[in-house]
């Protein structure tokens, strides 16, 4: 088990209104920044917008994501994904959205993302995103990043974030990241079973793990690993409610009520979109309240 120092986050670092808020999306993405720069080459891009069947390219900036979650009275996790070691096109500078994002204090959580390709240069860009940049937690996205999650050499960055008291999501299951191209464009979706996060999550007892999406085909491993470790949360970003599995479904409305975070997955899925089809599922409204909002306070640490 790795350790290092920790340091504790100052929650004024963000200025929510946590009471004036209904909800908190956990999972939105940054594709583009304000000079057209996108987080993933144009081929990737399009495979991805087409498999989430958008009418148009959906590449909000930061400030056009803020003023969409404003006027929802709603805040939003945002990040991009750096994955330019497997992919080898740059990243969006997390410094970048982490200072735009500063602008929205009152609606923006912003995370990070660091390839664990990166090694000792990403674990110090750890510590500088959030003891500089106000960042809030990391993202991560093993398969577009092609790596496994319980690979040691992830677990020095593991262990930094673990010590900096901020939360680590991974995207699970299939994803529309290289989907109906050829090969998938190499990526291998096997390094998004969240059977690998068990390991992580039993190696790090004090780092917060979402596992990000449905995470089809491995739903009930899924559940099984939140469940078991009390440092485990599942979003449920990325899918339509009406398409989650059955499984899923009674998991939310039982043993897991604590353990789920609303997410959309904005902009390849609208929370508008998400929370119309989620109230078809005869969610019991008593449990809205922690699925939607506190749940998501407890996960990021926000009181």
């Amino acid at each position: 088990m790795y350790h290092s120092e920790t340091f504790e986050v100052n929650p004024a670092i963000t200025a929510i209104d946590l009471d004036a808020i209904t909800a908190i999306d956990v999972h939105t993405h940054i594709h583009a920044d304000d000079c057209g720069n996108l987080s993933l080459d144009t081929e990737l891009m399009t495979a991805a917008e087409a498999y989430f069947k958008t009418d148009t390219p959906p590449r909000p900036t930061v400030d056009e994501l803020a003023t969409r979650y404003r006027a929802a009275r709603m805040a939003a996790v945002v990040f991009t994904v750096d994955a330019e070691a497997a992919t080898g096109h740059p990243a969006l500078p997390n410094e970048e959205l982490a200072a735009a994002a500063a602008a929205h204090r009152d609606v923006l959580i912003p995370f990070a993302s660091i390839d664990p390709a990166r090694g000792v240069a990403g674990v110090r860009a750890a510590r500088r995103l959030v003891v500089e940049f106000g960042v809030r937690g990391f993202k991560f996205h093993p398969s577009l990043q092609g790596f496994a999650p319980n690979d040691r050499s992830a677990y020095p960055l593991f262990a930094e974030i673990e010590s900096l008291g901020v939360p680590a999501l991974f995207h699970t299951g299939q994803t529309g990241i290289g989907a109906g191209l050829p090969g998938g464009r190499g990526i291998k979706l096997r390094y998004s079973d969240p059977m690998l996060l068990d390991d992580v999550a039993a190696d790090f007892p004090g780092l917060t793990v979402i596992m990000a999406h449905p995470s089809v085909p491995w739903q009930d491993a899924a559940i099984s690993v939140a469940t078991h470790k009390a440092n485990v949360y599942i979003d449920l970003s990325g899918w339509s409610p009406k398409y989650f599995p059955a499984q899923l479904v009674r998991a939310i409305r039982g043993q897991l009520a604590r353990k789920v975070l609303f997410g959309s997955d904005f902009p390849m899925i609208t929370p508008e979109r998400w929370i119309r089809d989620f109230t078809q599922l005869e969610i019991d409204p008593a449990l809205l309240p922690n699925i939607m909002k506190n749940n998501a306070i407890r996960a990021l640490r926000l009181r």
